[in-house]
């Protein structure tokens, strides 16, 4: 059965189809469009005053009952748009569709679609809920966690997931592949199983592009092909206690100061360039001033127990020139940059000399990254990295010390 208008008026009905103005109409009840069937002003009364709105009365033709459909104030809908709406809800009506029943449908419509457009960060998030009930150690969702915070949010994880290509999988994993590899294929399968969950509850569609047998695996090496290009440079913080091992047999100026460059993650040129004023031991501080980082912003690094002692073993022939780390070879100077390279090439019989000392601070990132529950942001502090996000960063005002110190010491007690 086809819906049909509703003819009858409630109130003053009789109204010249040439001259009908709406604006002039103040007697409470529903006034009838002399040119629209269906179409009624209706005049009402409230707290807030006399209210006009527009209603369109029909017949529908699926619930055989009449029903009135509300198109909003004659203050927001002038009468033209309010005879075009109505036009269109009485095609609706001959087709055998029922005019609110399609509006709800589109609503509810529009509605899925923006529940289904979650951002990555979410996506992951409750994946890594979902999923950590199946994981039998509880540390894995930390883990998860603090990884894709690390690498993957910082990139992407404001992006709507289901907009997610392979080229914003490039963009997270391309800085890393070459130099964190196994970090980076740890990094990609997280991408993948989020993806894939998103997908399984309709939040992406096609294929996933973080899959490593898809597209992406023609735009990146094989990692067992960039393993030893990885290692070049920073060691495995699965051996840096091993490496630490090795340079206690040392024992010399050169082999502390690279022991405390480990401890401190901090860089060659900070340690070798370290005095002795620079220190607060009685708040195990090292504050580094301004003019010596490459922020050009003091840093205060919090000293481990280690590195406490490191610091008493050296003050008992303290330089009387003021560096922490003087040069064997010329008191009147630090130590050289070339110094920690020449150590870590010939020790153990050159069983480390691929690495370089910079490689420890990626080395630290990688351990607080995948194996700590430590928020990205205190570790991006301990590294004096700066914050480029200038909300971000007016947000982060102070240093996170306290955050920091426990950190460092976490760090010490994976090294004998």
């Amino acid at each position: 059965m086809v819906g049909s208008v509703e003819g009858t008026v409630v109130g003053k009905t009789q109204q010249n189809r040439s001259s009908w103005r709406v604006s002039a109409l103040s007697e409470l009840g529903y006034h009838a469009d002399p040119t629209q069937v269906g179409l009624y002003l209706q005049i009402s009364s409230g707290t807030n005053g006399i209210r006009k709105s527009w209603v369109f009365r029909y017949t529908s033709p699926t619930r055989l009952r009449r029903r009135e459909m509300g198109l909003g104030s004659l203050r927001d809908r002038p009468l033209s748009e309010a005879r075009e709406v109505a036009q269109a809800c009485r095609k609706q009506l001959a087709s055998g569709i029922d005019p609110i029943d399609a509006r709800d449908s589109a609503v509810s419509e529009v509605k899925e679609k923006i529940q289904a457009e979650i951002t990555f960060e979410k996506a992951a998030l409750q994946c890594i809920e979902t999923r950590k009930h199946e994981w039998s150690n509880p540390k894995h969702a930390a883990q998860w966690t603090s990884t894709l915070k690390t690498y993957a949010f910082p990139v992407i994880g404001d992006r709507v997931i289901s907009a997610i290509t392979v080229h914003d999988i490039l963009a997270v994993l391309e800085p890393i592949w070459l130099i964190k590899t196994e970090t980076a294929a740890r990094v990609r399968q997280r991408l993948e199983t989020v993806i894939d969950w998103a997908k399984a509850r309709g939040h992406f569609h096609g294929e996933n592009p973080a899959r490593r047998d898809g597209p992406l695996g023609q735009l990146l090496p094989k990692a067992s092909k960039v393993k030893r290009v990885e290692h070049f440079s920073a060691l495995p913080f699965s051996r840096v206690a091993e490496f630490v091992n090795h340079l206690h047999n040392k024992q010399t100026t050169a082999s502390l100061a690279l022991e405390f460059l480990i401890l401190t993650a901090a860089r060659t040129g900070e340690v070798i360039g370290a005095r002795w004023d620079e220190l607060d031991l009685a708040n195990a501080l090292w504050i580094i001033p301004a003019k010596r980082m490459k922020a050009k912003r003091e840093h205060r690094v919090p000293l481990s127990g280690r590195c406490l002692q490191i610091l008493a073993k050296l003050s008992e022939n303290k330089n009387v020139h003021g560096w922490i780390f003087p040069s064997p070879s010329d008191a009147r100077r630090s130590l050289s940059n070339g110094a920690f390279l020449q150590l870590i090439k010939n020790m153990n019989d050159g069983a480390y000399a691929e690495y370089t000392p910079h490689g420890f601070r990626s080395a630290f990132r990688d351990w607080a990254a995948e194996t700590t529950n430590y928020p990205p942001e205190v570790v991006e502090m301990a590294l004096a990295h700066t914050i480029r996000n200038q909300v971000e960063a007016a947000y982060r005002r102070g240093d996170l010390l306290e955050k920091r110190r426990q950190l460092m010491e976490d760090w010490a007690a994976i090294i004998p």
